[in-house]
């Protein structure tokens, strides 16, 4: 199938590794976390000595890094790897203007760049059931789409370069206020004295239901926060939305309240555990 590139191993990395290993592809990756390089290698990838050397040998590289500064930081220290024909497909979160400028200042070198943001968990991307938001020109997405499917069970082009990153706010807004209802729902049920396991069944059961009660209902229950997905990397992301929000003269009032709970969870020392501990917000006034 040929060989792939991925610089950044983390929960969505290793998820998207593993995803293109399965595929017939060969992995050769990078990050700068010793506990990262390692599980790409029981994963059946590749370690590289750094991120240049994942460039010089790979002319289509995923980045899945935690934010466009890190991206346009690694970019930076890599530009005399890239050459024309190369491709980046950048999977991180990140502010859609950066990935504008980022696409363009690439294309005076003759690099094609996706910003191919990812919807859903590393545990959902893992499994395959990860959907794909792609914003690239039509060429670039064209010749792409095999393999960006090999990581998803769907892939959507939704415009050129940019589009994919202002795609993803839009769905993290939308799942980000299903999470916070779910733990204001789950917290005032608890104020009643309600049993929380019923409480989710019922919720689960009726017109209330929506796709996050499943996988993170049961998070919330138990107190089992272990990552899918970060708390403070979502934060980050509602940070993004009310920027870009802000940039159209737009306001986003439940996801200015959204904002506040997570600064609440995060400040009580919940940012680097799941995004379901958004329910902790409510342990004290």
């Amino acid at each position: 199938m040929g060989e792939v590139g991925l610089i950044g191993v983390g929960l969505l990395g290793s998820a998207i590794a593993e995803r293109l290993v399965a595929a017939g592809y060969q992995v050769l990756g990078f990050d700068v976390s010793n506990v990262c390089r390692a599980a790409l290698q029981q994963l059946g990838g590749e370690v590289a000595a750094s991120s240049a050397a994942v460039v010089t040998r790979c002319d289509t590289v995923f980045l899945s890094l935690p934010d466009s500064k890190i991206v346009a930081e690694l970019l930076e220290s890599i530009k005399d790897e890239l050459r024309p024909g190369m491709r980046i497909i950048d999977t991180s979160t990140g502010d859609p203007d950066q990935a504008v400028a980022i696409a363009e200042a690439l294309k005076q070198g003759g690099v094609d760049y996706l910003d191919a943001t990812v919807l859903g968990s590393s545990v959902q991307t893992r499994n395959g059931q990860a959907i794909v938001m792609v914003g690239a020109a039509d060429k670039t997405y064209a010749k792409s789409q095999s393999l960006l499917a090999s990581i998803a069970s769907a892939v959507f082009h939704v415009g050129p370069p940019g589009s994919g990153s202002r795609m993803k706010l839009v769905v993290n807004l939308v799942l980000g206020l299903n999470r916070a209802a779910l733990a204001e729902g789950l917290a005032f049920a608890r104020l009643l004295e309600l049993d929380a396991t019923t409480t989710l069944t019922i919720l689960k059961a009726g017109a209330a239901y929506s796709a996050i009660m499943d996988t993170k209902g049961e998070k919330m229950l138990t107190g089992d926060f272990s990552p899918q997905a970060r708390l403070s990397q979502h934060l980050k992301d509602v940070r993004l939305i009310l920027d870009a929000a802000a940039r159209t003269g737009g306001t986003l009032p439940l996801s200015e309240a959204h904002r506040q709970l997570l600064e609440k969870a995060e400040a009580a020392g919940c940012g680097e555990l799941d995004n379901s501990a958004i329910l902790k917000a409510y342990d004290t006034p």
